[in-house]
């Protein structure tokens, strides 16, 4: 596999197993969640079933967010991190709920409206490697599963870094390699039979599934992503593996 550094060289980066130019993963990434948005929380109750429920429950804990702050949402989806932000931050504080794709965030608007959460939050449609905000503008920074589907992660972490004001922090929550070696075989056989065939059946669309199969396998380990967060600026950068390490928790502060 490439480093992420050879494949900017040279033009391509990977989306999946496929090899593409850079600015057509972010096109083939907006196609993959157009196709899936309208049954994008239904299938993620079924993949995991549930536990994607637990591990958001986890990563707004590690967050250590308080009534008062100001916390930036990237890649808020249909809006599950801002719900909860919202009601951590109260009236005193901000929340942003930011994606790149127009479908993901206007379902996750429509949702949190529904739910009652209209004082306290704003929408902004922004790619995390050029966030359009001054400066330490925010006390948090919080990405759940959106960090592997950003074409330069290196410039992600570095404007997220940016945005963070001293004492702040940033959690990312993203699927991870599993390290109990003796399930990646039936861990392998789950992702690439199971959750194509379940996304061909619940969502029509059975290569979107398969992606995000191949997402996570090209996605950087824990050890890995830790040491993007240090080149990029943050300190005592840390993680936490879920679930044998399908998912981790990272973290990374600024001083």
């Amino acid at each position: 596999m490439a480093s992420g550094d050879e494949q900017q060289d040279s033009g391509t980066t990977h989306f999946g197993y496929q090899q593409v130019p850079l600015a057509e993963k972010r096109q083939r990434v907006g196609a993959v969640f157009q196709s899936v948005a309208e049954r994008y929380d239904l299938m993620n109750d079924l993949m995991s079933f549930g536990l994607h429920r637990i591990w958001k429950h986890q990563a707004m804990a590690a967050t250590r967010t308080r009534r008062g702050h100001h916390v930036l949402d990237l890649a808020a989806g249909t809006g599950d991190l801002s719900l909860a932000l919202s009601r951590r931050v109260g009236r005193e504080g901000r929340v942003v709920s930011s994606d790149i794709n127009p479908a993901m965030l206007a379902r996750g608007r429509d949702r949190l409206i529904d739910e009652g959460a209209v004082d306290n939050i704003d929408y902004v449609i922004a790619d995390a490697e050029q966030l359009p905000f001054p400066d330490a503008s925010f006390d948090r920074v919080t990405m759940a599963f959106g960090l592997r589907n950003v074409t330069r992660k290196e410039r992600a972490l570095a404007a997220i870094r940016r945005v963070l004001r001293p004492g702040g922090h940033l959690m990312v929550l993203e699927f991870s390699r599993l390290y109990i070696t003796a399930l990646r075989p039936l861990y392998d056989a789950y992702s690439f039979g199971v959750l194509p065939a379940m996304g061909r059946l619940v969502a029509h669309d059975a290569e979107s599934y398969r992606y995000l199969a191949e997402s996570i396998r090209m996605h950087p380990d824990q050890q890995t992503l830790a040491g993007m967060m240090e080149q990029a600026g943050f300190e005592d950068c840390e993680y936490t593996n879920l679930s044998g390490g399908v998912v981790a928790i990272h973290r990374g502060y600024v001083y």
